[in-house]
């Protein structure tokens, strides 16, 4: 009689990247190890692992679910198709996978018991976490964040301006303590020496002046 199991795993890829490379000939083929004829169309014949699985595809919501019918070359003329279905959902660490496999045969327990755990789910987390390592190694280096500029405040020219004003006016100050003093003029130069000489002469003690002799004059009195 005919059974159904329920198992799941944790896959490290994305819900969106398992659809794909279960649904992808090539990526399926990769990640089990066994030639896989596998199509994104409802309704199309499938085939993995060399051919010892055959199916078609029954539901297919991209992202979410996948719905196979499933029979191996075990399968007696009487069996009738397995079905599987596969809802991925996301998880901390990549995708919970939840594998629901009805009409199984009573006799065949194998794919319960190690099948799916050795031939699926093992080699699809070798398969991604390779290609996440591969990912890693050929993407170029991040570029370091470029230094955002602190915002100038509103009020900085105007106190540079007061500041240079003060500079100006004490440099200003400066240059009049220090400026030489001007050349005097010849006329005051002349002015100046005639006050010193003016000056000199009144400091100077008076000189006793003698009086000029009185001549004799040459012309005898009347007699």
């Amino acid at each position: 009689m005919p059974y159904t199991f329920t198992l799941t795993t944790t896959i490290p890829a994305s819900p969106e990247e398992i659809y794909q490379a279960w649904l992808d000939s090539l990526a399926h083929s990769e990640m089990t190890g066994g030639a896989a004829n596998m199509s994104e169309q409802i309704g199309a014949a499938v085939s993995a692992w060399d051919g010892y699985i055959s199916g078609r595809n029954l539901e297919l919501v991209p992202g979410e679910r996948i719905v196979q019918s499933w029979r191996t070359s075990e399968f007696a003329d009487e069996h009738g198709d397995s079905v599987i279905t596969i809802l991925l959902e996301e998880a901390d660490e990549g995708t919970l996978l939840t594998l629901e496999h009805s009409n199984v045969p009573d006799e065949q327990r194998s794919y319960e018991e190690a099948g799916w755990q050795e031939n699926y789910f093992e080699p699809m987390v070798a398969y991604f976490t390779e290609r996440k390592r591969g990912a890693a190694e050929t993407s170029p280096p991040k570029a370091a964040p470029k230094p955002v500029p602190k915002p100038v405040p509103k009020t900085a020219p105007k106190r540079a301006t007061k500041t240079a004003r003060h500079a100006k006016r004490a440099a200003g100050a400066k240059s009049k303590r220090a400026a030489p003093q001007a050349k005097a003029s010849p006329n005051k130069r002349r002015s100046k020496g005639r006050g010193k000489t003016r000056r000199a002469a009144a400091a100077a003690p008076p000189r006793n002046r003698v009086k000029p002799a009185k001549r004799k004059s040459g012309r005898g009195k009347r007699r």
